[in-house]
């Protein structure tokens, strides 16, 4: 039992109410019932990770996230976070937090990842980090693609959040089970690939407003192609960089 988190779940589905999400969830059948699993998710907005959460509840499950650690220590968000169980990541001491995951997976425990380790301002695949693969061949456990397509349209990097009754739709698709098996830097690259085309078929069947910025350069948005937004990431954390060199 987690009374906690089944409280959480609770208030964010009034949220996902009161703003009108209409999700479309698809795979579903995909998550299994017990034994530990990578939710391998990709990352286009803040609030992705609630979404991502919602095809688990099928079989009753809950995810544990991998999260920045400048998250636990917020006063507010981090006793939620601890709550809830998720999983500390200091950019400082990496070792740590993939140990946690490990860990995780091996007694059981949904773990989810991102693999692109950052929100894609093109809202496209960017390149994935390989952590999502060697943890789920070193806990000896599958990994599970998951996609998520419109939140971006609710909140993402460099735009105001759009949090009120929008009617957004949120599309959502579970992929088969990816055994943990190969080098990792293959499994990363099949991971990446079967995610890229879990996106191309979601978007398929979704409406796209022409020039919108939530919309790829590809099918006629104003958003930054995936070459672009790799320079505007690398340029800020060249910025942060030197910010804490200063």
């Amino acid at each position: 039992m987690e009374p906690v988190y089944r409280s959480v779940i609770g208030i964010a589905r009034t949220v996902f109410a009161f703003e009108g999400l209409k999700f479309e969830v698809e795979g579903e059948e995909h998550i299994p019932a017990t034994g530990g699993a990578v939710i391998a998710v990709n990352h286009t907005g803040y609030m992705d990770f609630t979404y991502a959460g919602l095809p688990p509840r099928r079989v009753k499950r809950y995810i544990r996230f991998m999260a920045k650690k400048e998250v636990f220590d917020n006063k507010i968000s981090g006793p939620i976070m601890r709550a809830l169980k998720h999983i500390p990541v200091d950019r400082g001491a990496g070792a740590q937090s993939y140990k946690a995951a490990v860990d995780s997976l091996r007694k059981g425990e949904l773990v989810g990842v991102y693999p692109e380790a950052t929100i894609s301002r093109s809202f496209e695949i960017k390149e994935f980090k390989s952590g999502a693969a060697r943890m789920a061949i070193e806990a000896g456990v599958p990994i599970i693609p998951t996609v998520i397509w419109g939140a971006q349209r609710v909140w993402t990097k460099g735009y105001p959040k759009r949090l009120g009754r929008t009617n957004t739709p949120i599309s959502i698709a579970v992929g088969e089970l990816i055994a943990p098996v190969g080098p990792p830097n293959e499994l990363t690259d099949k991971l990446r690939s079967v995610m890229q085309k879990m996106l191309l078929e979601l978007q398929e069947g979704y409406h796209h407003e022409p020039g919108a910025y939530w919309v790829p350069a590809r099918l006629g948005g104003s958003a930054p192609t995936l070459e672009e937004a790799d320079k505007l990431d690398a340029q800020d954390l060249a910025a942060r960089a030197a910010k804490r060199v200063e």
